[in-house]
Protein backbone atom coordinates (compact mmCIF):
# COMPACT_ATOMS: atom_id res chain seq x y z
CA UNK A 1 0.00 0.00 0.00
CA UNK A 2 1.36 3.39 -1.06
CA UNK A 3 1.48 6.08 1.60
CA UNK A 4 1.92 9.83 1.20
CA UNK A 5 4.04 11.93 3.49
CA UNK A 6 2.63 15.17 4.77
CA UNK A 7 4.35 18.52 4.49
CA UNK A 8 5.63 18.20 8.02
CA UNK A 9 7.46 14.98 7.07
CA UNK A 10 9.16 16.37 3.97
CA UNK A 11 12.79 17.57 4.19
CA UNK A 12 13.19 21.30 4.44
CA UNK A 13 14.59 23.08 1.38
CA UNK A 14 16.92 26.07 1.76
CA UNK A 15 15.25 29.45 1.62
CA UNK A 16 17.03 30.77 -1.49
CA UNK A 17 15.00 33.97 -1.47
CA UNK A 18 16.79 35.21 1.64
CA UNK A 19 20.14 33.50 1.17
CA UNK A 20 23.16 35.76 0.62
CA UNK A 21 24.39 35.96 -2.96
CA UNK A 22 27.41 33.73 -3.55
CA UNK A 23 30.77 35.29 -4.19
CA UNK A 24 31.00 33.40 -7.48
CA UNK A 25 27.64 34.71 -8.61
CA UNK A 26 28.73 38.24 -7.74
CA UNK A 27 31.93 37.77 -9.73
CA UNK A 28 30.06 36.45 -12.74
CA UNK A 29 27.74 39.45 -12.74
CA UNK A 30 30.66 41.89 -12.56
CA UNK A 31 32.43 40.10 -15.41
CA UNK A 32 29.28 40.13 -17.53
CA UNK A 33 28.73 43.83 -16.90
CA UNK A 34 32.32 44.62 -17.81
CA UNK A 35 32.15 42.64 -21.05
CA UNK A 36 28.73 43.89 -22.17
CA UNK A 37 28.65 47.49 -20.90
CA UNK A 38 32.34 48.33 -20.64
CA UNK A 39 34.52 49.53 -17.75
CA UNK A 40 32.52 52.73 -17.25
CA UNK A 41 29.64 50.56 -15.98
CA UNK A 42 31.71 49.57 -12.95
CA UNK A 43 32.39 51.64 -9.85
CA UNK A 44 36.00 51.96 -8.70
CA UNK A 45 35.64 49.38 -5.93
CA UNK A 46 34.07 46.92 -8.38
CA UNK A 47 36.94 47.33 -10.81
CA UNK A 48 39.36 46.68 -7.96
CA UNK A 49 37.40 43.55 -7.09
CA UNK A 50 37.69 42.28 -10.65
CA UNK A 51 41.45 42.78 -10.68
CA UNK A 52 41.81 40.99 -7.35
CA UNK A 53 39.63 38.05 -8.47
CA UNK A 54 42.53 36.87 -10.64
CA UNK A 55 45.09 37.00 -7.83
CA UNK A 56 42.86 35.90 -4.94
CA UNK A 57 40.45 33.32 -6.40
CA UNK A 58 39.43 31.90 -3.00
CA UNK A 59 38.93 35.20 -1.22
CA UNK A 60 35.92 37.48 -1.01
CA UNK A 61 37.53 40.53 -2.61
CA UNK A 62 34.65 42.94 -2.02
CA UNK A 63 35.86 44.09 1.45
CA UNK A 64 39.43 44.33 0.15
CA UNK A 65 38.31 46.51 -2.76
CA UNK A 66 36.36 48.77 -0.43
CA UNK A 67 39.31 48.97 1.97
CA UNK A 68 41.58 50.04 -0.88
CA UNK A 69 39.12 52.68 -1.99
CA UNK A 70 38.69 53.93 1.58
CA UNK A 71 42.45 54.17 2.07
CA UNK A 72 43.52 55.66 -1.25
CA UNK A 73 40.36 57.32 -2.59
CA UNK A 74 40.21 56.04 -6.18
CA UNK A 75 41.09 53.14 -8.46
CA UNK A 76 43.96 55.12 -10.00
CA UNK A 77 45.41 56.07 -6.62
CA UNK A 78 45.14 52.47 -5.38
CA UNK A 79 47.12 50.94 -8.26
CA UNK A 80 49.71 53.75 -7.97
CA UNK A 81 50.11 53.40 -4.18
CA UNK A 82 53.55 52.43 -2.82
CA UNK A 83 54.03 48.73 -2.17
CA UNK A 84 54.67 49.27 1.53
CA UNK A 85 51.29 50.97 1.90
CA UNK A 86 49.50 48.27 -0.07
CA UNK A 87 50.95 45.69 2.30
CA UNK A 88 49.03 47.38 5.09
CA UNK A 89 45.66 46.48 3.54
CA UNK A 90 44.22 43.48 5.35
CA UNK A 91 43.81 40.45 3.09
CA UNK A 92 45.58 41.90 0.07
CA UNK A 93 48.89 40.09 0.44
CA UNK A 94 51.76 39.89 -2.02
CA UNK A 95 49.59 38.38 -4.78
CA UNK A 96 47.00 41.14 -4.56
CA UNK A 97 49.64 43.88 -4.47
CA UNK A 98 51.35 42.35 -7.50
CA UNK A 99 48.03 42.30 -9.37
CA UNK A 100 47.52 46.02 -8.75
CA UNK A 101 51.06 46.82 -9.83
CA UNK A 102 50.57 44.76 -12.99
CA UNK A 103 47.59 46.93 -13.90
CA UNK A 104 49.65 50.06 -13.24
CA UNK A 105 52.44 48.76 -15.48
CA UNK A 106 49.94 47.91 -18.22
CA UNK A 107 48.42 51.39 -18.13
CA UNK A 108 51.88 52.93 -18.37
CA UNK A 109 52.82 50.72 -21.34
CA UNK A 110 49.54 51.60 -23.05
CA UNK A 111 50.06 55.35 -22.62
CA UNK A 112 53.70 55.16 -23.72
CA UNK A 113 52.71 53.13 -26.77
CA UNK A 114 50.92 56.20 -28.13
CA UNK A 115 54.29 57.95 -28.40
CA UNK A 116 56.60 55.29 -29.77
CA UNK A 117 57.72 56.02 -33.33
CA UNK A 118 55.86 59.33 -33.54
CA UNK A 119 57.12 62.93 -33.36
CA UNK A 120 56.59 63.85 -29.71
CA UNK A 121 55.91 67.54 -30.32
CA UNK A 122 53.10 66.69 -32.74
CA UNK A 123 51.49 64.37 -30.18
CA UNK A 124 51.50 66.67 -27.17
CA UNK A 125 48.19 65.46 -25.70
CA UNK A 126 49.43 61.86 -25.77
CA UNK A 127 52.67 62.97 -24.12
CA UNK A 128 50.82 64.75 -21.30
CA UNK A 129 48.58 61.72 -20.80
CA UNK A 130 51.62 59.47 -20.50
CA UNK A 131 53.45 61.79 -18.10
CA UNK A 132 50.40 62.04 -15.86
CA UNK A 133 50.13 58.25 -15.69
CA UNK A 134 53.84 57.97 -14.94
CA UNK A 135 54.30 60.82 -12.46
CA UNK A 136 51.20 62.60 -11.21
CA UNK A 137 50.73 60.36 -8.16
CA UNK A 138 54.36 60.03 -7.13
CA UNK A 139 54.87 60.95 -3.46
CA UNK A 140 58.36 62.38 -4.01
CA UNK A 141 59.84 64.51 -6.77
CA UNK A 142 61.10 62.63 -9.79
CA UNK A 143 63.12 64.10 -12.64
CA UNK A 144 62.76 62.50 -16.07
CA UNK A 145 64.54 63.13 -19.34
CA UNK A 146 62.94 62.58 -22.73
CA UNK A 147 65.66 62.22 -25.37
CA UNK A 148 64.61 62.88 -28.98
CA UNK A 149 66.16 62.21 -32.38
CA UNK A 150 66.47 64.63 -35.29
CA UNK A 151 62.78 64.04 -36.16
CA UNK A 152 61.74 64.61 -32.52
CA UNK A 153 60.88 60.94 -32.04
CA UNK A 154 61.38 59.46 -28.61
CA UNK A 155 64.76 57.76 -28.26
CA UNK A 156 64.61 57.18 -24.52
CA UNK A 157 62.59 58.11 -21.46
CA UNK A 158 64.69 57.90 -18.33
CA UNK A 159 64.10 58.74 -14.69
CA UNK A 160 67.38 60.43 -13.84
CA UNK A 161 66.88 60.99 -10.15
CA UNK A 162 64.46 61.08 -7.25
CA UNK A 163 64.56 63.48 -4.37
CA UNK A 164 62.33 64.57 -1.50
CA UNK A 165 58.76 65.80 -1.49
CA UNK A 166 59.86 69.20 -2.82
CA UNK A 167 63.36 68.90 -4.29
CA UNK A 168 65.26 66.75 -6.76
CA UNK A 169 68.99 67.23 -7.43
CA UNK A 170 69.75 67.62 -11.14
CA UNK A 171 73.20 68.02 -12.68
CA UNK A 172 73.40 69.68 -16.14
CA UNK A 173 76.67 67.89 -16.95
CA UNK A 174 75.04 64.47 -16.44
CA UNK A 175 72.01 65.45 -18.54
CA UNK A 176 74.13 66.53 -21.49
CA UNK A 177 76.48 63.55 -21.13
CA UNK A 178 73.56 61.15 -21.38
CA UNK A 179 72.15 62.99 -24.42
CA UNK A 180 75.48 62.57 -26.20
CA UNK A 181 75.61 58.87 -25.33
CA UNK A 182 72.20 58.37 -26.94
CA UNK A 183 73.03 60.59 -29.94
CA UNK A 184 70.01 62.73 -29.07
CA UNK A 185 69.59 66.05 -30.82
CA UNK A 186 66.88 67.39 -28.51
CA UNK A 187 65.39 66.79 -25.11
CA UNK A 188 62.46 67.61 -22.87
CA UNK A 189 62.85 67.95 -19.11
CA UNK A 190 60.04 66.70 -16.90
CA UNK A 191 59.51 66.61 -13.18
CA UNK A 192 56.55 66.38 -10.84
CA UNK A 193 55.36 68.40 -7.88
CA UNK A 194 53.82 66.07 -5.28
CA UNK A 195 51.96 69.05 -3.81
CA UNK A 196 49.79 69.01 -6.95
CA UNK A 197 50.67 72.62 -7.87
CA UNK A 198 52.81 72.62 -11.06
CA UNK A 199 53.96 76.23 -10.71
CA UNK A 200 57.77 76.44 -11.08
CA UNK A 201 60.00 77.51 -8.21
CA UNK A 202 62.95 79.85 -8.62
CA UNK A 203 65.22 76.81 -8.39
CA UNK A 204 63.27 75.15 -11.22
CA UNK A 205 63.77 78.21 -13.43
CA UNK A 206 67.49 78.48 -12.67
CA UNK A 207 68.09 74.77 -13.22
CA UNK A 208 66.29 74.91 -16.57
CA UNK A 209 68.45 77.80 -17.71
CA UNK A 210 71.64 75.97 -16.73
CA UNK A 211 70.67 72.81 -18.59
CA UNK A 212 69.52 74.80 -21.62
CA UNK A 213 72.87 76.60 -21.81
CA UNK A 214 74.87 73.38 -21.40
CA UNK A 215 72.81 71.64 -24.09
CA UNK A 216 73.00 74.55 -26.54
CA UNK A 217 76.80 74.61 -26.26
CA UNK A 218 76.83 71.13 -27.79
CA UNK A 219 74.11 71.71 -30.37
CA UNK A 220 71.34 69.97 -28.40
CA UNK A 221 67.93 71.67 -28.38
CA UNK A 222 65.97 71.98 -25.15
CA UNK A 223 62.38 71.90 -26.37
CA UNK A 224 60.62 72.30 -23.04
CA UNK A 225 60.54 71.72 -19.33
CA UNK A 226 57.21 70.33 -18.15
CA UNK A 227 56.10 70.18 -14.52
CA UNK A 228 53.39 67.66 -13.71
CA UNK A 229 50.92 68.38 -10.92
CA UNK A 230 47.68 66.71 -9.89
CA UNK A 231 45.59 66.92 -13.05
CA UNK A 232 47.52 70.00 -14.23
CA UNK A 233 50.79 70.69 -15.97
CA UNK A 234 53.08 73.66 -16.62
CA UNK A 235 55.10 74.19 -19.79
CA UNK A 236 58.11 76.52 -19.71
CA UNK A 237 57.87 76.92 -23.48
CA UNK A 238 54.19 77.79 -23.43
CA UNK A 239 54.61 80.28 -20.60
CA UNK A 240 57.59 82.00 -22.26
CA UNK A 241 60.11 80.96 -19.62
CA UNK A 242 62.36 78.99 -21.95
CA UNK A 243 65.19 81.00 -23.48
CA UNK A 244 65.46 80.49 -27.22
Amino acid sequence: MRTHRGLADQPLLPDITNAPLSAEGHRNRLRARLLTAGPEALADHELLELVLFLALPRRDTKPIGRALLGRFGSFAAAIAAPIQELRGIDGLGEAGAAALKTVQAASLRLARGELVGRPVLANWDALMAYLHVAMARERIEQFRLLFLDVRNRLLADEAQSQGTVDHTPVYPREVVKRALELHATALILVHNHPSGDPSPSRADIEMTREIGNAAAALGIVLHDHVIIGNGRWFSFRREGLLER
